[in-house]
């Protein structure tokens, strides 16, 4: 059986999106941010930073945090969501990477800054902004060259962008001026597969 331990936010999503496009059987553990579960002993346990998603594997034993190697993990056990090809493979790990060192990261200083920092802190909110501007302009010249953020295929690469691109939409950060990265974010969200996953354990809302 496979535990996913989560709560709804953009990290939490990536997971329980692949879980919901791989059609793979898990058992959902709600984490409680809010409630202070996510420093429990048990919860410390597996994830001694304290954060979520966490992924229990109890087929080989395998217990991992952070988002992108919990893709990677899936994806790889699957032989789903990556190609098999090799040239294909690293460019899709290149693009899981650029979202987890730069895309993710931004997006959740740019949130921290603007909307919760007090009293409002100008000079960063204005640098996240524009370090913002620049990952999706590099994203949008991405996406005029290919339908997935990876090539032709719908890929690990796109669940990781979506999903904190969806919380970047509810809280009113507009990407709509790029026209490319809009139509695949629109793509990517009528998928069933995402619809659920972004419903689990509950649909995000705003600050």
């Amino acid at each position: 059986m496979i535990h996913l331990y989560t709560d709804s936010s953009p990290n939490g999503f990536k997971i329980s999106i692949a879980l919901e496009e791989l059609n793979l059987t898990y058992q959902l553990h709600h984490v409680r941010i809010d409630a202070g579960e996510h420093q429990r002993p048990e919860f410390l346990a597996l994830n001694p930073h304290g954060r979520i998603p966490v992924l229990v594997d109890d087929e080989n034993g395998i217990i991992l945090f952070e988002s992108a190697a919990i893709l990677l993990y899936l994806a790889n056990k699957t032989q789903r969501l990556i190609s098999s090809d090799p040239l294909q493979y690293w460019k899709t790990v290149q693009w899981l990477i650029f979202h987890a060192s730069s895309v993710g990261p931004i997006l959740g200083q740019r949130v921290h800054f603007e909307m919760f920092e007090q009293p409002p802190y100008e000079s960063a909110i204005q640098r996240y902004r524009a370090l913002t501007e620049s990952t999706f302009l590099t994203l949008d010249q991405q996406l005029q060259q290919s339908p997935w953020i990876a090539g032709q295929d719908y890929s690990i690469a796109d669940i990781a962008h979506f999903s904190w691109l969806h919380i970047a939409q509810i809280i009113g950060f507009d990407f709509s001026q790029f026209p490319h990265l809009s139509t695949w974010f629109q793509r990517v969200a009528e998928r069933p597969a995402v619809q659920r996953g972004i419903s689990i354990p509950h649909p995000a809302t705003g600050p």
